[in-house]
């Protein structure tokens, strides 16, 4: 069968207003993707709203555009089937390096988080997570985090659940204050472990998203509490956002 060249030529511009749609962080206007993708507004406007009927992008208020919805789906379908650990790794090692610390990737269970990775520096002191080991999610910085996007209702049937077990001094064992923390935390794209689950250590951590937006896992990295430095939050999150992006997040 004869492939019909005008079709070749609709696929090619429609993928390059969609790569110059993605390689924003906002909503783009028509006027900037006609310029981006060299195609006569009239042209990009005629297949921007095909690809709008289809879902594959949506117009913000401001009249802009933006990847739509139902690629987002597709893009999370199509990467179900890749191990985070994978995609995770080469990211931690560095990071690793970097603050000299160690790195942890996590998942949740149930009430729990499980450490599925850890990359650890060559020091005499560091501090490492058997992998397999499990915390309870008020303990752990990613697990507050995670405690957030869960909602009040599951928090609070957590706490009952659990009882909210103190593992240090510092852990929080109050329902109350628990809600107060994980509400604060909703604000921010990371969190702290002050000594909650073991006395000493201190933790950094930050939530890992796929293309649907959901949390699928933790990035966290580990210190003697005297050796964590506030400065290194964006560093972890940033890290986290190159892992999310592996994973088909296109959030912010």
């Amino acid at each position: 069968m004869k492939t019909n060249p005008v079709s070749i030529q609709v696929i090619g511009r429609s993928a390059s207003l969609l790569d110059a749609i993605a390689a924003s962080a906002e909503p783009v206007s028509l006027k900037v993707l006609s310029a981006e993708t060299g195609l006569h507004p009239s042209t990009a406007f005629r297949i921007l709203g095909s690809l709008a009927a289809v879902g594959y992008v949506e117009r913000d208020t401001a009249g802009h555009y933006q990847l739509g919805r139902k690629l987002l789906s597709l893009a999370s379908r199509m990467r179900r089937g890749i191990d985070i650990r994978d995609e995770a790794r080469d990211i931690m090692e560095v990071l690793s390096k970097e603050l000299g610390e160690t790195v942890n990737l996590t998942v949740r269970e149930g009430d729990e988080v499980i450490y599925i990775e850890r990359v650890s520096p060559k020091r005499m002191m560091r501090v490492e997570q058997v992998i397999g080991s499990r915390a309870p999610l008020h303990v752990t910085a990613v697990g507050k985090l995670m405690l957030g996007e869960l909602g009040d209702e599951f928090l609070r049937a957590y706490a009952r659940r659990t009882g909210l077990p103190g593992y240090t001094a510092h852990t929080i064992t109050s329902e109350a204050r628990l809600l107060e923390v994980v509400h604060e935390l909703r604000a921010h794209t990371c969190a702290l472990d002050n000594e909650e689950a073991e006395a000493g250590v201190g933790c950094i951590g930050t939530l890992l998203r796929d293309g649907s937006g959901a949390v699928v896992g933790g990035l966290s990295v580990s210190a003697p509490i005297d050796r964590r430095r506030d400065e290194w939050i964006p560093r972890v999150r940033d890290a986290g956002r190159q892992i999310s992006e592996r994973l088909g997040y296109a959030g912010n």
